[in-house]
């Protein structure tokens, strides 16, 4: 009788096991997503921002939400619609999904059945109610704010994405389309003639700006990712092997652990090393070649942006020394001035004077070269070139940027390249990639080891 009360209560246990690991849909706490939405309530107090989940793939790829839908809900449904009411002060969401098309996604049908419990989104219609819906609010005299940007997907940049589109769609004279955006607030100016609509992209990439200590926290798992990552790679490469063999051991080392590409695996060497996002993997590597590898994991919807620099042979030779011993200088003089209230322009005076009484000769050509000094590039967050550019003004707590320090010599078939993702903290910063071994006797150690 006892052994069958045990049998019992382990089934009991296993029948409940999937309810209470499905307690927490969300990557972040539903606190975290409506803090977020009250923000940019807080924005527009005359109107409601309408923003656009993604549509499904059109072909046999995953599906993933984009980012600013992601930001505010955490919800993958697609093809649905989130309004934020800055007057009313609530969020609505509007989507329709079948039990079976939600698993055939990979979505709980804890989320299909229980949306608002799980979501915390304060009201929840079909999507099918959204024309009436924002024909009352059109009608209440709201005003209609929602991003006249691209939506990002995975590898993907808004900005970058917006200037692709503009010259190559829009502008070309047999096409000539607008974006999936611009089309939208067409519609909305056609259907609601008397409704201003305005674009609220610069308020959501303020906010994507600043990250919280719960982002914060998943950036260092991320990190965690891409170093392990570029350690495997670092150890796969040798004289003889492909290119593309280091770009596959990258790619598994992310996929073993749960994670995908933030973009494609970028591997410069030889006659490419002008060519920084050269992404072919079609070279022999030669005795002599030297690498600079720029790849980064995608965990969760967030990423980081990491370089490394190292002879295929695995040993350094005097040129290339000198000039990685010189990038590295600068990256650790950035690393000891990035503070919040600094400027960047800031920074590369003060990251001079560093090199200085370190007994750096701050006039030799290769200090002088621009990628040589500030290090500040650009944002990091859920794209990895993340809205916003790069960082401009004072440096905040809660900025994520790539610190990017690099130098390239045609000539000599030579670059060299070290990134690392920063946070700026309340008194200075944090090295997110700090892991990655720079050192040069480091990196000759773990491939000579290798190599046995």
């Amino acid at each position: 009788m006892k052994e069958k009360r045990q049998i019992f209560f382990v089934w009991l246990i296993f029948l409940l096991l999937p309810l209470s690991l499905n307690s927490e849909e969300l990557i972040f706490s539903k606190a975290e997503f409506a803090h977020r939405r009250q923000k940019l309530m807080a924005r527009i107090p005359d109107g409601v921002a309408i923003i656009l989940g993604a549509q499904p793939t059109t072909g046999y790829r995953e599906f993933f939400q984009n980012n600013d839908f992601f930001y505010y809900s955490g919800v993958e449904i697609p093809n649905a619609i989130l309004l934020i009411d800055g007057h009313r002060r609530e969020s609505l969401l509007f989507s329709t999904i079948t039990e079976t098309a939600a698993r055939n996604e990979g979505i709980s049908l804890n989320l299909v059945r229980n949306p608002q419990e799980v979501t915390g989104i304060e009201r929840i219609f079909p999507i099918e109610q959204f024309p009436s819906y924002l024909t009352r609010l059109a009608n209440q005299g709201y005003v209609f704010y929602t991003s006249f940007k691209p939506e990002e997907l995975p590898r993907e940049c808004s900005q970058e994405k917006f200037n692709i589109l503009y010259n190559n769609m829009m502008l070309n004279p047999w096409d000539g389309r607008l974006t999936r955006e611009l089309q939208f607030i067409a519609h909305l100016k056609q259907r609601f003639p008397q409704t201003e609509v305005k674009d609220c992209s610069s308020f959501i990439w303020e906010q994507r700006q600043i990250k919280s200590p719960a982002e914060i926290d998943l950036l260092r798992q991320v990190a965690k990712i891409g170093v392990e990552a570029h350690l495997e790679m670092m150890k796969a490469t040798r004289v003889g092997a492909y290119e593309y063999e280091l770009a596959a051991a990258f790619e598994y080392a992310c996929r073993k652990r749960g994670a995908d590409l933030a973009y494609y695996v970028i591997i410069s060497s030889g006659e490419n090393h002008p060519y920084l996002h050269y992404y072919k993997h079609d070279r022999l590597l030669q005795d002599g070649d030297f690498l600079v590898v720029d790849a980064g994991p995608d965990f969760k919807y967030y990423d980081v942006d990491i370089s490394a620099s190292y002879p295929a042979n695995g040993k350094f030779t005097p040129r290339q020394r000198e000039i990685y011993e010189a990038c590295l200088a600068i990256q650790r003089a950035c690393l000891e001035v990035y503070r919040p209230g600094i400027t960047c322009e800031q920074v590369q005076e003060e990251v001079r004077k560093i090199l200085i009484k370190k007994g750096h000769d701050v006039e030799k050509d290769l200090f002088k070269i621009r990628t040589m000094q500030g290090g500040c590039s650009h944002y990091v967050g859920m794209a990895v070139h993340d809205v916003g550019g790069s960082p401009r003004g004072p440096l905040q707590p809660g900025m994520v940027f790539a610190c990017d320090i690099y130098a390239v010599f045609p000539a000599e078939k030579l670059g060299v390249r070290i990134e690392d993702t920063v946070v700026i903290t309340e008194r200075g910063c944090e090295n997110l990639t700090k892991d990655l071994p720079r050192e040069i006797a480091e990196i000759e150690a773990i491939m000579a080891k290798a190599k046995h």
